[in-house]
């Protein structure tokens, strides 16, 4: 199949709502349907180093070696110190070595001479000539060229994560009780293809067959495959800037956008419900005021067995909340991803007073919420607007923040400002949405490194400008290393240059010291509006670029296309 994709661009966005509404639910979502299948990551080659038990070196077959190895590689990793990872990878590990290997403990085993393998071959590859870095690269995208796309009703459709992954040790994130368990190789028996025409089945790899064959035009998946981990399906499908997935993100905005319509309707109606007769009414109401003010995930009840203890607004237990007089709630669980929400919010006094009765008589262990759930919740919802479900409450807090946050401040952006300062300025804004959505992250291992050399940068960028300074005063007689410019003009323009370059670099330096535990990326990507930054970076000459990578373009083309004035 050719894999090159079209020089035309499908405007599907130009069509109504209605019409792109009725393209995704009609049943049939392709008449036609061809592809190139999955790339498998290459076979495992053995590197023949032992692990040392008690001392001793113990040679493994390449199956128990290639386990081992993926053991090594994450020595100097927290996980290693986690006794649930350590468990798991030992049972899975155990039983590929059998019942009478030599190891019998992995407390007992030493895997540093593995270690250092990996880290020589990691500097090898890392001391590779540009040249050969360039013609890697170069051969890989030729090879996965012929991956990354389907032809759908005769349309290039980019493919997402058409390479199957790699064997590895579960990671997880936070205390998952299945870290550390064995990703096994996934092979060509294990896929189900899903292709238009029996004919057009790509060939499997040498010595293999496809698992199963379909031709389904009711699903967007190309191939599928059983993870064995949580035994739930895995599929290979059309990538975010595909048709048919751009158009669900275009109208998940369109219908969070329609949310401001009701959305006072609904705020009135939820502060009645605070003093209904009915506890499941005043829990019901108390519910959608925390998804509304606080922006929390609606959740829903996780098998401790199965997934990390992670709750969202009706799941919460009596442990998650504590009462601070006189009106305010402590809140302290662990949410999506197991990112720990802990945040203390003054309430309204009715909400003060509801919560306080939902507590009374409970143990911690118990329900705050016992007498609605997400579907309980989601249905009531559905009485204002359609397709109104809690979900859409986050996306539109999340997009009317950070549109009503970037209008204040574009006052303060004048016409002699820096990009790197107009930037700051929109990440100002953009954090004010990831705190309310609480987008956390961890803060990285290298970031006092990083502080302490953009401060060095600053530092030089500083001792030249005084160099320069005192040149333009009085040239120095002999030359000087790094040299400085001749002309009291070209030293005047560097000047200007390197004071630009500082002030940037202390932008820079400012914004990473903020953001140390925020992230601006998750809420920019997946709750806000693209057409929010789009617009404004249009309104105040920044390159998009500097806010959307070429993946982000790609995966919004309909938001490319908004006018400069658009408001959320």
């Amino acid at each position: 199949m050719d894999t090159k994709p079209d020089d035309g661009v499908y405007k599907w966005w130009a069509q109504s709502d209605d019409t792109i509404q009725s393209i995704l639910n009609s049943d049939q979502k392709w008449q036609t349907l061809k592809h190139n299948g999955v790339l498998f990551p290459p076979d495992y080659q053995p590197h023949s180093i032992p692990v040392y038990y008690d001392g001793k070196p113990v040679k493994l077959d390449p199956e128990q070696e290639e386990v081992a190895t993926m053991y090594a590689s994450m020595l100097e990793s927290d996980y290693i110190q986690k006794k649930q990872f350590n468990e798991n990878f030992w049972a899975a590990w155990k039983e590929l070595l059998g019942k009478n290997h030599t190891i019998k403990s992995l407390a007992k085993c030493d895997f540093s001479k593995i270690w250092e393998h990996l880290l020589t071959e990691k500097e090898t590859k890392l001391n590779r000539t540009s040249e050969e870095k360039k013609a890697e690269k170069e051969l890989k995208a030729k090879f996965e060229d012929a991956y990354k796309y389907a032809l759908v009703d005769g349309r290039k459709e980019k493919v997402q994560q058409f390479k199957i992954e790699p064997p590895g040790l579960f990671r997880g994130r936070g205390t998952h009780p299945k870290m550390g368990m064995l990703k096994k190789r996934i092979q060509p028996e294990d896929i189900t293809i899903n292709i238009g025409r029996l004919e057009d089945v790509p060939p499997p790899p040498t010595g293999h067959k496809w698992g199963g064959v379909v031709s389904n035009n009711t699903v967007l998946w190309v191939a599928a495959f059983k993870d064995a981990i949580n035994n739930k399906n895995k599929y290979v499908q059309f990538a975010s800037g595909s048709s048919m997935k751009a158009m669900n993100d275009y109208l998940k905005y369109q219908t969070a956008r329609s949310l401001k319509d009701c959305i006072e309707k609904i705020r009135e109606d939820y502060k009645q419900q605070w003093t209904e007769k009915q506890e499941s009414d005043r829990q019901l109401g108390v519910a959608i005021y925390f998804i509304d003010k606080l922006a929390l995930r609606v959740g829903n009840e996780k098998d401790d067995e199965e997934e990390a203890d992670t709750v969202g607004c009706c799941s919460l237990r009596v442990e998650h909340v504590s009462l601070v007089a006189p009106s305010s709630i402590k809140f302290d669980f662990l949410g999506k991803d197991s990112i720990r929400y802990e945040n203390t919010v003054e309430v309204e006094k009715e909400v003060y007073k509801c919560v306080k009765g939902f507590i009374e008589g409970k143990k911690k262990s118990d329900m705050l919420f016992h007498k609605i759930n997400p579907s309980k919740l989601n249905d009531h919802l559905k009485s204002y607007m359609e397709k109104l479900s809690a979900k859409v409450f986050r996306t539109y807090n999340a997009s009317i923040t950070l549109d009503r946050e970037l209008k204040k401040l574009e006052r303060e952006i004048t016409s002699d400002m820096s990009v790197a300062e107009k930037v700051s300025i929109f990440n100002s804004a953009n954090r004010q949405v990831a705190i309310l959505c609480n987008h956390q992250r961890a803060a990285p291992k290298t970031f006092d490194t990083s502080v302490e050399t953009m401060e060095k940068k600053i530092e030089d960028q500083e001792t030249y400008l005084e160099r320069l300074q005192q040149a333009l005063k009085e040239p120095p007689k002999k030359p000087t290393q790094p040299l400085l410019p001749k002309t009291p003009e070209s030293i005047s323009s560097k000047i200007e240059a390197i004071k630009k370059k500082i002030d940037d670099l202390k932008q820079e330096k400012k914004m990473k010291i903020e953001n140390k535990t925020v992230s601006l990326t998750t809420s920019r990507t997946n709750y806000c509006d693209p057409r929010i930054t789009i617009a404004w970076c249009k309104r105040t000459d920044v390159p998009v670029a500097k806010l959307f990578s070429k993946t982000l373009q790609d995966k919004f083309p309909w938001a490319l296309d908004c006018p400069n004035n658009y408001t959320f």
